[in-house]
């Protein structure tokens, strides 16, 4: 590929991108500062988020709406964490446990319903974290998931703080789901982690270092 044709490609992704940001109640911009969802979302990939059906919210506001759509099992979904304060950063992974479902965590894999959940996207075992006493319902029994809730997961599920830890994610807290990555940085994650310096620094290494753009992933759609 062509410098120009790089260039011109590059234009037009910010072009969109200010152009979501702006009209925010349809789609916005996301980044991933963490390893929790490798190898399915890297470190530095840049996302454009649904909100269409979703979640409808006033651009720059805390202010959002829960609409008609609800995730399916192996979602990828975007959403408010549903602990700490309300200004933390949003959280993505993917959806494993549905309303009503009764899961198990065991041998290495996901069990619902009594059936072994097949799962192709994971990093490593899924085991549950050693202070499992965090989630009563995993002693012995199955957690079933409330109503309106939903049991997600990261796909690197060594290195995934998720509903195994904190428990289920309420429909309320749902913004959306990524549709595409319009930009990928090889950059560590203190360059996305609202370290505004890093950020400009990882940008402007990839501006003169264009191999630090990982130009494969760039139109990779979910």
């Amino acid at each position: 590929m062509s410098a120009k044709v790089k260039s011109e490609i590059l234009a037009w992704f910010w072009i969109g991108l200010v152009f979501l940001l702006v009209n925010g109640t349809l789609g916005q911009a996301r980044v991933i500062p963490s390893g929790s969802m490798e190898n399915t979302l890297l470190v530095g990939d840049h996302l454009i988020m649904s909100r269409i059906g979703y979640d409808a919210g006033i651009p720059f506001t805390n202010i959002h709406l829960p609409l008609w759509r609800d995730p399916k099992r192996r979602q990828i979904i975007i959403f408010k964490p549903p602990y700490g304060k309300q200004d933390q950063p949003d959280l993505i992974k993917r959806v494993i446990g549905l309303p009503g479902d009764k899961i198990r965590i065991h041998d290495g894999s996901v069990w619902i319903n009594g059936a072994k959940l097949e799962e192709n996207y994971t990093t490593g075992p899924t085991e549950l974290p050693s202070h499992y006493e965090l989630l009563p319902p995993f002693q012995g029994a199955p957690l079933t998931v409330p109503e309106n809730q939903y049991f997600v997961m990261g796909d690197n599920r060594g290195n995934s703080y998720d509903s195994r830890y904190w428990g289920c994610v309420p429909r309320s807290a749902i913004l959306g789901t990524p549709v595409a990555i319009y930009m990928s940085v090889n950059a560590s994650g203190d360059a996305w982690n609202g370290n505004i310096v890093e950020r400009l620094r990882a940008y402007g290494n990839a501006l003169f270092h264009p191999s630090e753009i990982r130009w494969k992933r760039l139109f990779e759609t979910f």
